[in-house]
């Protein structure tokens, strides 16, 4: 399993956690809260998390030395042991492409 740099962890972590400090400081403001949630989004995509609280612990984990917990929420085990990944349940349809 390949690790994000731990540079590149701690750099994005100290952005979330400043966009987090301006946008609790003004929750109104429409640019700061975008700013925000792309930082979020960013430390998602890089800790493998959907949510940015959990890639924001995730983050504060690795930093200190401990492992990254892999995102296995939509992984299962097949017989052989091989992680597969699991599709949206049968039947369910999604508005976007209609």
């Amino acid at each position: 399993m390949l690790l994000p740099a731990r540079s590149e962890v701690a750099r994005q972590l100290r952005r979330y956690r400043a966009w987090e400090r301006v946008m609790l400081a003004a929750p109104a403001d429409h640019t700061v809260r975008a700013t925000f949630e792309d930082s979020g989004y960013t430390l998602c995509v890089l800790m493998g998390k959907r949510c940015a609280r959990e890639a924001a612990d995730a983050a504060e984990r690795y930093l200190r030395g401990g492992a990254v917990p892999c995102s296995d929420q939509h992984r299962t085990r097949s017989r052989a042991g091989v992680a597969v990944r699991r599709g949206p349940p049968s039947g369910r349809r999604f508005p976007a492409g209609r």
